[in-house]
């Protein structure tokens, strides 16, 4: 990883959970202070490509997603989504409880049953009530201890006491309810949807391209996504490639060129109309103003 004289990085590192953590798509464990080699680590942005739930025991940690400054104070918990660009700031007297999972860990049933994971993990920070600290408490230890055992069937514990806990977080994080859903046909398309568009927005920028994969037509795809999460599809792939210039002109030292390349647009000027149409300013523009506002 090259970090230039400016304090941004050349390119941003991506970590897998699967390649850290002895190939395991699941991890949870314990930071009680920090060191001085890893506070430097923690400090260096980089994303990963799991879900996180960090739960905040002690003291005050100030960290940055996407282009966003929070500082949060225990007891909290810290909710992240895959390919969220981060960093963290924090003192030696630092005590949290880090779980992380990829998002193919949880079981099929679950996934049926939360249709919105960005409600519950875009919500960044969120203060905690002793009660719920409790009981979030409850579901780590249970989680800490079947990790940490050569039981059989381990895993299959471990997926279940996640789920549970995922649905407890929900309730915290998003009162509202607006994550939880019955399972049908439609819910199903959208999430696969969803997933799809993230793996694939890089190189597939058409609604047409996600229909024929899911094995429908562009119409019906749109009509589906758009009666259930208000968005239509088009809107959707836009704003996942809008989100990733933005973390790229933030984070690192890419030129306007080099990003629409990498976001696969024809050419600069397109990526230049595209950006502002999206968000009112020109890449420059924005990369300028929120460099100023949060550096």
């Amino acid at each position: 990883m090259e970090v230039t004289k400016a304090g941004k990085i050349a390119d941003i590192p991506m970590y897998r959970l699967e390649d850290c953590v002895n190939g395991m798509p699941f991890f949870i464990g314990k930071i009680d202070g920090c060191d001085e080699e890893e506070i430097e680590h923690w400090g260096t942005p980089h994303r990963h490509n799991g879900f996180s739930i960090d739960i905040l025991l002690k003291g005050t940690i100030r960290q940055a997603i996407d282009f966003k400054q929070y500082e949060v104070t225990a007891p909290a918990i810290m909710l992240m989504e895959p390919d969220q660009v981060h960093q963290h700031a924090m003192g030696d007297d630092v005590e949290l409880i880090n779980i992380s999972f990829t998002p193919d860990f949880l079981v099929p049933e679950m996934r049926g049953v939360i249709s919105c994971w960005h409600c519950i993990f875009n919500s960044g920070m969120v203060p905690l009530t002793e009660e719920q600290l409790e009981e979030l408490l409850a579901y780590a230890r249970l989680l800490k201890q079947e990790y940490e055992s050569d039981k059989v069937r381990k895993e299959a514990v471990l997926r279940n006491l996640l789920n549970a806990m995922v649905i407890t977080i929900g309730r915290i994080s998003e009162p509202s309810n607006a994550w939880l859903n019955g399972e049908n046909s439609q819910y199903n398309m959208a999430r696969q949807f969803k997933v799809l568009v993230d793996q694939h927005f890089h190189e597939k920028t058409q609604v047409s391209d996600y229909a024929e994969m899911l094995f429908v037509t562009p119409g019906h795809l749109n009509d589906t996504v758009k009666s259930l999460l208000g968005r239509n599809a088009k809107y959707v792939i836009d704003e996942k490639r809008t989100m990733e210039a933005k973390r790229l002109l933030y984070w690192g030292e890419h030129s306007v060129k080099q990003i629409a390349a990498r976001l696969n647009f024809e050419d600069d000027a397109y990526f230049n109309r595209f950006f502002k149409k999206h968000t009112g300013l020109t890449p420059a523009s924005f990369q300028k103003t929120t460099r100023e506002k949060y550096n």
